[in-house]
């Protein structure tokens, strides 16, 4: 019988893993073990971009298909070598409760995250260096969710065209796979002010929805969607968090949040040509390395 727990070392920590063997991809039999190892793997790559970003945990752990949790404050469970950030709650706590979000600073932490089965980790766009302050956000991002029958595919050729206006407009963007529907396009920035960047992204948005109203809505109603891509800026609101890069998602299959090139999101023709699952993405990385590096080239934002 195989042993429910097993002590390992990870790096200066010795961690107690459980359930190994649980398989949380059922249609791809990939376990709990399976999880950790590419987190492991990954972690060189993921770690820069989610270090100081207070971390929210989305946890399956029966596996995907079954209950599923959001799950900010890990204050009653993180062993006290887990660093915290203790911010003000919004949602289900309520606002004005003390949360201490978990910080994912080295592969001890992402190894201890993965064994919870935090399959997906979701980051705001902003860092939060042990102090209880908001700091302005030193990203940018456009989520790009298609409303079916639109796929990805679609989502590219609006992205194309956010391209050109982030390059004219001094930024370097960066495009990632969702690893769901969509597409999400980001741009390291600088600025000194939380509204910023909502501001400049919802213009830009309402600017796409006018000149090709046929394709794009930059309106959340989900009437409005059918067929066409929401270029959703509300992502940038400081209360929010998007999918970190190289995040598992709790899908059907261990697909995974993928940086890619804009070669490649200009070559999408099929919703499958951007499709990567774990196994693709530890790939991708050796060919390719950290494809999402270039969001810590920030620019300031263009006043308009």
């Amino acid at each position: 019988m195989a042993q429910d727990k097993v002590t390992v070392q990870v790096g200066d920590r010795r961690l107690t893993l459980s359930n190994l063997d649980k398989v949380l991809y059922p249609a791809d039999g990939f376990s709990k073990a399976a999880v950790i190892s590419y987190y492991t793997r990954v972690a060189p790559v993921l770690l820069p971009h989610v270090r100081d970003r207070p971390v929210t945990f989305v946890r399956y752990p029966d596996g995907v298909g079954n209950a599923q949790f959001f799950e900010k404050d890990v204050s009653r469970h993180a062993p006290d070598w887990v660093r915290t950030v203790r911010l003000t709650g919004s949602g289900s706590r309520g606002r004005g409760e003390a949360v201490d979000y978990p910080l994912l600073d080295d592969l001890p932490a992402l190894v201890w995250a993965a064994n919870l089965a935090a399959l997906e980790l979701h980051v705001p766009q902003w860092t939060a260096p042990g102090d209880e302050t908001r700091q302005s956000p030193d990203r940018l991002v456009f989520d790009l969710d298609p409303g079916p029958p639109a796929t990805i595919v679609e989502c590219c050729r609006t992205a194309e065209r956010l391209y050109d206006i982030l390059v004219a407009d001094g930024l370097t963007p960066v495009p990632k796979t969702s690893g769901s529907k969509g597409l999400q396009v980001y741009c390291g920035v600088r600025t000194r002010g939380p509204g910023r960047t909502s501001a400049y992204a919802k213009a830009l948005a309402e600017r796409l929805a006018t000149e090709t109203p046929r394709l794009v809505v930059a309106r959340m109603t989900k009437a409005l969607r059918t067929g066409k891509v929401f270029v959703d800026w509300s992502q940038n609101n400081p209360a929010k968090t998007t999918i970190a890069p190289y995040s598992l998602r709790g899908r059907e299959r261990p697909t995974v949040s993928t940086p890619v090139t804009w070669d490649e999101v200009r070559a999408c023709r099929r919703a499958e040509d951007l499709v990567f699952t774990a196994t693709d993405v530890l790939d991708r990385v050796e060919e390719y390395g950290d494809l999402f590096g270039a969001v810590e080239e920030r620019s300031a934002i263009p006043s308009r």
